[in-house]
């Protein structure tokens, strides 16, 4: 059996009740090396801040500590979330991963803020914080810094970013999103754009944003036709009943999420699957979680080839988040499995 599709990972450090987020983190990176083993693509790590639910604060660092304890699996960022930042500094941050592990790193950035508005401020201290109507603006000075291509009238013209020369293989960089700005952003600026669906209350405009992206979509220097990748929010088990258990974690947490609550850790399915199927509470948390794909193998195979058909695209990321980290890693084996990615990768 071979891959109909191209498969990643996308993994927010998710925290468990009566768990830390030092463990989330370290979980982060066995469950690299796992998903690098079963035939996975990328390893993608988000950024979020003022939250009790993930652990993911510093994509940076993480993807440091992954891509030294991987062999081959791409590495990166979804996203960085650059308002936050000052492009020189990102650059520079990515110029040195791409020096360590050449031709291994992403730098996907984001424009949201991966907070609430006080914590976006208290990252900002005591400077000011930035206009995001100047993001893509900072888009391009990064693009220009990681290449050393400012032009000559650039104020910044004679900043010489390190490490140089200008590494070999720079990161590819993708703009993230879970509306059209940032695609349209991206069509104009001729990069791969990747569509949020997992946080779970953009899937209906999504492929719409698709859509947008590759209408407007430019030939670049860096791409000459579209690239477009999805995220889905996917839980697997061995059969359909178990999957629905093991994932009534995330529903709940997706939905105290969306009420307000970010700083709860995942409760444990056997108390969760109880507010799941409430009569009162369970529609209003399958109203968060329309999007989400449930199943044993042949179930979430359906699912994610729907997904693909809707999104017009062979380019899909896996978010998973469960209470026990054994049913996280065991969700990537079983579809990998049922996907073919190792025998695939190896070219068998």
């Amino acid at each position: 059996m071979t891959s109909e599709l191209l498969l990643s990972v996308v993994d927010q450090s998710p925290v468990r009740e009566g768990g830390t987020a030092a463990e989330a983190l370290q979980e982060s990176v066995e469950l690299a090396r796992a998903t690098e083993r079963f035939g996975y693509e990328r390893y993608w790590v988000t950024e979020h801040h003022n939250t009790g639910s993930v652990a993911g604060a510093a994509p940076e660092i993480l993807i440091g500590q992954i891509a030294a304890r991987t062999q081959s699996i791409r590495v990166g960022s979804a996203g960085v979330m650059l308002t936050h930042y000052s492009s020189l500094k990102v650059a520079e941050t990515f110029r040195i991963l791409s020096a360590f592990y050449p031709g291994r790193i992403d730098l996907g950035i984001g424009r949201a803020p991966g907070s609430d508005q006080l914590t976006a401020a208290a990252l900002a201290h005591p400077r000011p914080q930035a206009d995001v109507a100047r993001f893509p603006q900072q888009v391009t000075d990064l693009l220009a810094f990681l290449e050393d291509g400012l032009p000559a009238d650039h104020p910044f013209a004679s900043v010489r970013v390190q490490p140089g020369p200008v590494p070999e293989q720079l990161p590819e960089v993708w703009l993230l999103g879970s509306s059209d700005y940032s695609a349209r952003l991206a069509a104009t600026l001729g990069l791969p754009f990747a569509f949020a669906d997992f946080f779970g209350y953009a899937g209906s405009q999504g492929p719409q944003a698709a859509e947008i992206y590759r209408q407007l979509f430019k030939p670049s220097k860096y791409l000459q036709e579209p690239k477009f990748n999805v995220t889905v929010q996917v839980t697997c088990a061995e059969d359909d009943e178990k999957a629905r258990f093991v994932g009534s974690s995330r529903r709940l947490q997706v939905a105290r999420t969306r009420t307000g609550d970010r700083r709860r850790p995942m409760e444990p399915p056997d108390e969760a699957w109880e507010l799941v199927n409430d009569a009162e509470a369970g529609p209003v948390i399958a109203g968060f979680t329309t999007h989400m794909i449930e199943g044993g193998p042949q179930t979430v195979r359906r699912g994610l080839l729907e997904a693909a058909a809707r999104y017009g695209t062979t380019d899909i990321g896996i978010a998973t988040h469960t209470y026990f980290f054994e049913d996280r890693a065991r969700s990537y084996e079983l579809i990998a499995a049922e996907f073919g990615l190792a025998a695939a990768n190896k070219g068998d």
